[in-house]
């Protein structure tokens, strides 16, 4: 029973926060029309009050403007429940401003002579200073931030989503992540639009608060002349005390929100509030605090000056400049132990024996805090998210890749190896942004010019505070680390091939037989070695071809290992079983294959040249290997200028030589047999290889 009224609770508390929003809009226009005593306009009077004040605390204590991404609507809110309480205001101070200056509740009787000391003369020229600071200074300043930084922020769109593309292309964040951040830069274009419409509330307010009082005054001595028989001055001083208690009312908590506005467009976004980076940013050097204090009381020493005032605000000055010297704030510096120097061993030992990493990164001494995880490094968490995307995109766990400091490098050198031999290198500057040029740039930046490691585009190496400058600019932006891992991921696709070495095999056969054990058990060892199995992976790796779908290339084996144990048969039927999936890594599913061609000339020499070299592939006669090289070319860059994959369909008896012969040459060109592409796709033949005599 407990549970259930507690459920019950539970559900009725939600059901009213639903209706609250659509509550709170009609009373609003309600108080508009319906006429309130005045107790319940104190009521309302002070609940503005608090409004503006809450929403003024919340906007000093918010560290992102998108924590509070609901401001602009607060702010249309208030605006109308300001304008609302006017109108109800009004009517009540023409029906009854003539029984007294509390016709119109205690709360504007307040406002008109506390605040003003009865003086509607002074109140009106209050009034008019509080709207002209309103509408002129705060408002009209706060609206200029916003629609700069509204134009701004989308203008920086395109380069945040092209390095949130980056960073996901490169492992280093997930879908979900990747989601999340495209969903803040949108928020983040949203919300400054929509402060920058906002702020015309604010100003149209402030023009009705004016228009308002003068109607409300000219409508009271109207009221009070001709209907109540009130003398001028009397009618002048009841109609006008209250027109300004109620003007004042309106307008300190629209001075508020105005404020709030400001604030929250003004800020820059760091991990602090407001309060935490006034205190940390202007307090923070005691030298400009001594030099204040000491010109603050060479003037509280001029005679005639208020020396009191000038030399009390200077000593204060003073004293806080000498307890920062006093206790200055000291960051926590680690002690670097230097290592002794190890004793020499009489005998050599097989411990001396060190066998080479697979994957290795070296890296200059300044690179160290990147993967110094004290120095909050991220490198060895991006290397790990690469390392989770290469296993779901090719089908295979990479080796570890071990890290070490290189003090031969350069200081912010870096370099990476495969199994003790270099096959990539670079630099890269902690704490500094690479801004790569994609190639539509729209100015260049000031910096150290460069390429990017890894795919050799023209970048330039430039500081944090021009980052978002060179997004704009359309650049794509991209920090340290990144660089490393982005050429690190670039490299060990590359290389995929040599990476599945026997023990990656075995630790993958052994994953499967968890879930397939009589299949694995079926190839490995009753009808296929390892190593047999290890080259057709390695084939099939060496040509961007994917082992995700290892229970297909199992199946197909043990079904054809019988017949043959030619590493390249094999390969060639795994691949036949794999078409659609290679199919569909160039082509979309559904759009026609458009492919080159060999000559049947060409296809009938290297069909001899395979069969004279018993199967395997002899070497090609020279000017028969310079023709075809030309040719391919040719054909290639016709592809590439179509925008089309270069893709060559070949018979499957020679696609295999052709494919090994032209990817040295042309990397980028894949060679396809006939038996790969699925029945269901449409070919299109775009060029001929061979063809031009």
């Amino acid at each position: 029973m407990n549970n259930a009224a507690t459920l019950s609770s539970v559900g009725m508390l939600n059901n009213l926060k639903n209706l609250a929003g659509p509550m709170l809009i009609i009373m609003i226009l309600a108080m508009m029309v319906l006429p309130l005593p005045p107790f319940i306009l104190d009521v309302f009077f002070t609940f503005n009050i608090a409004v503006s004040i809450i929403v003024l605390m919340v906007s000093l204590y918010t560290r992102n403007p998108l924590d509070f991404a609901v401001f602009p609507t607060i702010l249309l809110i208030t605006t109308l429940l300001r304008l609302s309480l006017n109108i109800a205001s009004t009517r009540v101070v023409l029906l009854e401003g003539h029984t007294g200056p509390d016709a119109a509740g205690k709360v504007i009787e307040a406002f008109g002579h506390f605040l003003v000391g009865g003086n509607y003369a002074v109140g009106i020229v209050v009034f008019i200073i509080l709207v002209v600071i309103n509408f002129v200074v705060i408002t009209k300043g706060a609206g200029r931030i916003a629609e700069v930084s509204a134009r701004f922020t989308l203008d920086a769109m395109p380069g945040k989503q092209m390095a949130i593309d980056a960073d996901l292309n490169a492992g280093l964040i997930g879908e979900d992540e990747a989601r999340k951040r495209r969903a803040t830069i949108s928020q983040e274009a949203d919300f400054y639009g929509s402060m920058d419409g906002a702020s015309k509330f604010v100003r149209g307010d402030a023009i009705a608060g004016i228009l308002i009082m003068l109607i409300t005054i000219i409508g009271g001595l109207i009221v009070g002349v001709m209907q109540h028989d009130l003398e001028l001055g009397a009618a002048a001083k009841n109609y006008t005390l209250l027109t300004i208690g109620d003007g004042l009312v309106g307008q300190i908590p629209a001075l508020i929100i105005s404020t709030a506005a400001g604030l929250m467009v003004s800020r820059v976004t760091t991990d602090e509030d407001l309060g935490e980076q006034v205190l940390n940013q202007l307090f923070n050097k005691p030298q400009i605090l001594v030099i204040t204090a000491v010109i603050l009381g060479v003037m509280g020493m001029i005679p005639g000056m208020p020396n009191f005032v000038f030399l009390l605000i200077s000593s204060i000055l003073g004293g806080i400049a000498y307890l920062k010297i006093k206790n200055p704030v000291v960051k926590p510096v680690e002690t670097v132990v230097p290592e002794l120097p190890s004793i020499e061993k009489t005998d050599a030992s097989w411990s001396d024996v060190t066998p080479i990493d697979t994957l290795g990164l070296e890296v200059g001494y300044r690179l160290i805090p990147l993967v110094d995880k004290a120095q909050q490094g991220d490198l060895l968490k991006r290397i790990n998210g690469i390392r989770r995307k290469f296993a779901q995109e090719i089908g295979f766990l990479p080796p570890v890749i071990h890290i070490r400091d290189n003090l031969e490098l350069r200081p912010n050198a870096y370099c990476i190896t495969l199994k003790g031999s270099i096959i990539g290198q670079g630099e890269s500057y902690s704490g500094m942004y690479l801004a790569i040029n994609p190639g539509r740039v729209t100015a260049q930046l000031p910096g150290t010019a460069t390429t990017d490691p890894a795919f050799g585009l023209p970048a330039v190496w430039i500081e944090a505070n021009l980052r978002e400058q060179a997004q704009i600019n359309g650049y794509t932006v991209v920090d340290a680390s990144t660089v490393v891992t982005t050429h690190i991921n670039h490299l060990i696709h590359m290389h995929a091939a040599e990476l599945l070495g026997r023990q990656e095999l075995q630790k993958l056969l052994d994953h499967l037989n968890a879930q397939f054990p009589k299949l694995i058990e079926d190839l490995v060892p009753k009808l296929l070695p390892l190593s047999t199995v290890q080259k057709v992976l390695h084939n099939l790796l060496e040509e961007n071809v994917h082992i995700r779908d290892m229970r297909t290339i199992i199946d197909v084996l043990t079904e054809y290992a019988a017949q043959t144990q030619d590493a390249i048969e094999l390969t060639a039927v795994v691949r036949t079983a794999l078409g659609r999936a290679i199919v569909d890594q160039f082509y979309p599913a559904g759009s026609e294959v458009q492919v080159m061609s060999l000559h049947h000339d060409l296809e009938n020499i290297l069909g001899h040249v395979m069969q004279t070299g018993g199967g395997q592939g002899a070497g090609i006669e020279p000017g028969l290997a310079d023709t075809l090289l030309r040719e391919a070319r040719n054909a290639a860059q016709q592809q590439e200028k179509l925008g089309l994959p270069m893709v060559l369909l070949a018979p499957g008896s020679i696609r295999f030589l052709l494919a090994k012969f032209l990817r040295r040459a042309i990397p980028q060109l894949r060679v396809l047999a006939h038996s790969e592409i699925p029945d269901s796709r449409k070919i299109k033949i775009t060029s001929v290889v061979g063809g031009n005599k």
